[in-house]
This record gives C-alpha cells, sequence and structure tokens, in this order.
C-alpha cells in the first residue's frame, strides 16, 4: 500500500467512511499519489478545533455548511461530530435551517446587489426569517453560521452585513476568520468527498 493510499484510509477512517470507498477525485490524487492528500487530511482535521470556536460550534458550522453543500456524506460525519460535542436536536436542526434560509437570502440579496436597483430596494422581499430573531444557538453564533454559508454561497451584501451584526455583538474578528476558515475548508474536502 502506498501512501496515499494509506492517507484517503486515514481521511476516510475519521470520517466514518469504509476505506474502500472512492470518488473519482480520491482516484485521481490517489492514482497520482498527490501531496495535496496529506494538506487534504490536516485541512480537515483543522476544520474541528479552533482557537476561538468551541469544538461543538466548530461541528455545526461544518454541519451548516454540508448542508448547503449537500454532502450527504459530510452531513453524516458532522451530525456525528455535534452530537458528540454535545450540541442537542434543536441545534443541529438550526444548523440546517441556517443553511437553507440563507441559501434563499443569498441569492435573493445578491440579486438586489448585482442589479443595484433601488426600485428593487424598496419592494419587500416576503421571506419569513423567524429563525434569526430567537436562534436557539444565540443571536451572535447564527449570525456567525450565517456568515459562513453566505461567504460560501458569494454573497458580498450578506457577508458584509452579517460580518457588521457580529461587530456589533462583540465577536471578535478572530472568530469571525475562523468561522469562514473553517467553511472554507469543510468546502474544499467535500469537492473530493461526497
Amino acid at each position: 500500500m502506498n501512501e496515499s493510499t494509506e492517507i484517503i484510509n486515514e481521511i476516510l477512517q475519521s470520517l466514518g467512511i469504509d476505506t474502500a470507498y472512492r470518488t473519482d477525485a480520491l482516484t485521481l490524487l490517489e492514482k497520482g499519489e498527490s501531496r495535496y492528500l496529506r494538506d487534504l487530511k490536516l485541512n480537515l482535521t483543522s476544520t474541528l478545533t479552533s482557537e476561538h470556536l468551541n469544538t461543538k460550534e466548530c461541528a455545526l458550522i461544518g454541519l451548516a455548511t454540508a448542508i448547503n453543500n449537500n454532502n450527504s456524506l459530510l452531513i453524516q460525519f458532522f451530525n456525528r461530530y455535534a452530537e458528540e460535542q454535545g450540541a442537542t436536536p434543536a441545534d443541529t436542526a438550526e444548523a440546517a435551517g441556517c443553511a437553507s434560509l440563507l441559501a434563499s437570502n443569498n441569492v435573493f440579496y445578491r440579486f438586489r446587489h448585482f442589479t443595484q436597483k433601488e426600485k428593487y430596494g424598496q419592494i419587500p422581499a416576503r421571506i419569513r426569517m423567524q429563525l434569526m430573531m430567537k436562534p436557539v444557538t444565540g443571536k451572535e453564533f447564527f449570525e456567525l453560521m450565517s456568515l459562513a454559508i453566505s461567504a460560501v454561497n458569494g454573497c458580498e451584501m450578506c457577508v458584509n452585513a452579517h460580518e457588521d451584526s457580529l461587530i456589533k455583538l462583540g465577536a471578535t474578528e478572530e472568530r469571525i476568520f475562523d468561522a469562514v476558515r473553517i467553511t472554507s475548508l469543510v468546502t474544499a474536502t467535500g469537492k473530493i468527498v461526497f
């Protein structure tokens, strides 16, 4: 067994996936004995902890990102990890709700931002957002998940609005940065394992 296969097996085992599992992307990395596999393994591991987020928060951001990206294997992994870190069913449901709500908001507000038409800014959005009003995970953390998902979905207006809200709520820039770092790495992992 070569080093690439060993690393892939370690990645799959850490995710709770049978080591025989392969995607086309994993096969390409394995056959090419890509050095990227080491990076992938370390990057995935670094999504699980943070100096600025607790492990439950890391898990919930990972879960919201996996749901946003429609990645079943990572949804299962981050849901298990969130539960192991003390997340309740209400917490994990909120991560799912956040991913769905932000999917609609990011499309809608990106449209408003792209068109730059004053008229579209005057028409009511008519998107229900009660989930944002009193989140079970707390206002600051819900904003953090919202920012992370908005970054993945590329909504500049939403990223700026959530970042501004977070600063006003007392979040540090390091905390914000780490949430986006985690969501970017979960997204990258999902390009290889899905």
